[in-house]
């Protein structure tokens, strides 16, 4: 049996940092507010000139280079993304013109929201696993500035814009280990994004209750867990490290407490950053392999949950 692994890890993150003492002048909110709920105090935005293609072609070629591969190798392009360049062509289709590349699969995955990654993850794992192909580069890229709605303050302090990507080719021996994707339609008034297509089209703002959708997250992702690691046979105290999406501080705790992990042992990247949707995990990912945190021979657990609702999670060796 063939199994994939991670070979590369790349990211991306714009320039503009916007402290919540910024958010201040432009909503009725605090520093104290913010960081009290969410556990964020700054967030990076996109320049006008920047977009879900152009973040996603640096951090995939970072990805790439960390791999040691060239974009010639590529078995299948996959980025996750609620805010791509276009609706069509695909944000990835873009991107393998970019790199100057013919004929390998390249598609967006955009339904999952911030599990998009997730998503994108687990099919590359099983193409990879079939052997149909040798290597994919999966991102996550999101310019989340763009869709919210910045005179509501419950939602705007949330986000922030940045790509990261995960390059995986085929292993001998097991490192990805399971792969977990769910979705339930049934709450997708939870956390959405409206298109309106009339004559002339347009992307309305995010929509989100968060408090509904904290209470599913903390249920859901509890269930998740537990999913994952008896799928493996893994106790708890196997775990070297959760990698979660960065949403909510709070939710975080929950997943570490209810891992037993204490979080110098998960990457968080929310204080910094902001909730970048399906870009969060593969960021933290790899600013903490490019740090040293993260080594090979690790055990690793990532999750993600967003629209859709939809989550997932990965277990693997590092």
């Amino acid at each position: 049996m063939k199994y994939s692994k991670i070979m590369g890890t790349g990211s991306y993150l714009p320039e503009k940092v916007l402290t919540n003492a910024d958010i201040e002048k432009i909503v009725d909110t605090t520093d104290e507010w913010i960081v009290e709920r969410t556990g964020i105090r700054e967030r990076r935005v996109a320049s006008p000139d920047e977009n879900a293609l152009t973040m996603a072609e640096i951090a995939g070629q970072r990805a790439l280079e960390a791999a040691g591969l060239e974009p010639s190798d590529l078995g299948m392009i996959i980025v996750a993304s609620t805010t791509p360049a276009m609706v069509f062509p695909s944000t990835a289709c873009l991107l393998q013109a970019r790199f100057g590349i013919h004929g390998c699969a390249a598609f967006d995955l955009n339904a999952s929201a911030c599990a998009g990654f997730i998503y994108g993850f687990g099919i590359a794992d099983q193409f990879i696993k079939t052997g149909a192909i040798k290597y994919a580069l999966v991102i996550g890229s999101e310019v989340m500035s763009r869709i919210v709605d910045w005179s509501d303050r419950s939602t705007c302090v949330l986000f922030g814009d940045g790509a990261g990507a995960v390059l995986l080719g085929p292993s001998e021996e097991p490192s990805v280990l399971s792969t977990h994707l769910h979705a339930d339609g049934a709450y997708h008034d939870v956390l959405y994004l409206p298109l309106n297509l009339t004559k002339t089209p347009s992307v309305e703002s995010l929509m989100m209750n968060g408090s509904r959708l904290f209470k599913l997250a903390v249920t859901i992702l509890d269930r998740l867990f537990d999913e994952t690691l008896l799928a493996n046979q893994i106790e708890k105290s196997e775990l070297d490290w959760l990698i979660p999406h960065q949403a909510n501080i709070r939710i975080i705790q929950a997943m570490a407490k209810k891992l037993d992990l204490s979080m110098d042992r998960v990457t968080v990247t929310l204080d910094k950053q902001g909730n970048t949707s399906s870009a969060s995990i593969p960021i933290a990912l790899d600013g903490a392999i490019r740090d040293g945190r993260i080594k090979r021979g690790q055990l690793l657990m990532m999750e993600g949950f967003g629209g859709g609702l939809a989550w997932g999670s990965v277990l693997l060796r590092y």
